[in-house]
């Protein structure tokens, strides 16, 4: 059973006064918008302060940030900016920007490719957009990303993936050296069963 909170006397004293300006209305017809106007901005103070002491504002979205867009310059795409922002949008833009931040991450989507061809593939791509986008047919900013050597990432690419499986060997070697560690731990009848288990 929910515990009803009594209501606020100044809650109450506010809505008594805007109903008494209310009914006063055919009476005075000069001072009601005045009034009328304090008294309800009055009440509405009051509702705000009981919400607030309340924690009804407390975790809101965007509670102790910034308004964005204050004091900015009028933006009609501002929408299309929100969408990229929010959705996290890439590939949009001239080329020479999108090629930009492509090239800085290259070498990440590099390493998630799983061949050498592969990896030739996606270098060859990318150098032949580089090269395209250099043309400056489409206008836009200059392009100042370079194109790869092929050969060179392919050699860095086998570089960084024996590197990998070099530690991912070490880690299992790790890995079973703690387990040996723990079963030798371990009284003769649990381990006789935990090496049951690992057979099973």
């Amino acid at each position: 059973m929910t515990e009803q909170r009594a209501p606020d006397s100044r809650l109450a004293a506010a809505r008594y006064a805007a109903d008494r300006v209310a009914g006063a209305e055919e009476d005075d017809p000069v001072d009601r918008g005045q009034a009328t106007l304090d008294e309800r901005s009055m009440a509405v103070e009051v509702a705000i302060q009981q919400a607030q002491r309340r924690g009804d504002f407390d975790g809101l979205p965007g509670a102790g940030k910034p308004l964005q867009d204050l004091g900015g310059v009028h933006d009609e795409h501002w929408w299309i900016r929100r969408k990229i922002e929010r959705e996290n949008l890439t590939g949009l833009g001239p080329p020479a920007l999108t090629l930009r931040t492509e090239d800085a991450r290259l070498g990440d989507r590099l390493d998630a490719l799983s061949s050498e061809a592969q990896v030739r593939e996606a270098l060859e791509d990318f150098n032949r957009r580089v090269r395209e986008a250099r043309r400056q047919l489409l206008g836009g900013p200059p392009v100042v990303t370079r194109p790869r050597d092929v050969d060179a990432e392919v050699a860095a690419w086998r570089r960084r993936a024996g590197e990998r499986r070099v530690a991912r060997e070490q880690a299992l070697t790790e890995e079973r050296a703690r387990e040996a560690a723990a079963l030798a731990a371990m009284p003769w009848r649990e381990r006789r069963r935990a090496k049951r288990a690992k057979r099973g």
